[in-house]
């Protein structure tokens, strides 16, 4: 597999981001639900720290992508939705640098949404990996 980042202008990159990735030469796709920071039961960890949701979330994604026998270097979409836009982006120089330090090169879209499947859930991680 091949990755190619195309980035028309660098902002983007201080965020461990890209405006494009180009892949060819990979012979499966894994979509990735949602991930979030739940107990077994379902119920949200951590409430009202997104950052630890978003380290707990991540954790959920990497275990996903190891039954498919990936790595975060597989990945080439995140989308994170949250329901506190303003908290996220006070982390981000905390929560971006996660995913940068274990390989992902990926493109990404912030969405702010009301509420997600839990009142205390403040983060959610859906992905695409590519191998």
């Amino acid at each position: 597999m091949d990755k190619k980042a195309h980035n028309p202008t660098p902002w983007l990159q201080g965020f461990g981001l890209n405006h494009a990735v180009e892949v060819s030469g990979h012979s499966r796709t894994v979509y990735l639900s949602g991930q979030t920071a739940s107990a077994a039961d379902g119920s949200a960890l951590h409430p009202g720290d997104i950052v630890a949701q978003y380290k707990t979330a991540w954790q959920c994604l990497k275990d996903a992508l190891e039954t498919a026998e990936m790595t975060p270097a597989n990945l080439v979409r995140m989308n994170f939705y949250t329901t506190d836009v303003d908290a996220f982006m006070a982390a981000a120089e905390e929560i971006m640098p996660i995913h940068m330090e274990e390989g992902a090169e990926i493109v990404a879209t912030l969405l702010g949404v009301s509420k997600l499947y839990d009142p205390a859930t403040m983060i959610e991680i859906e992905a695409t990996a590519v191998g």
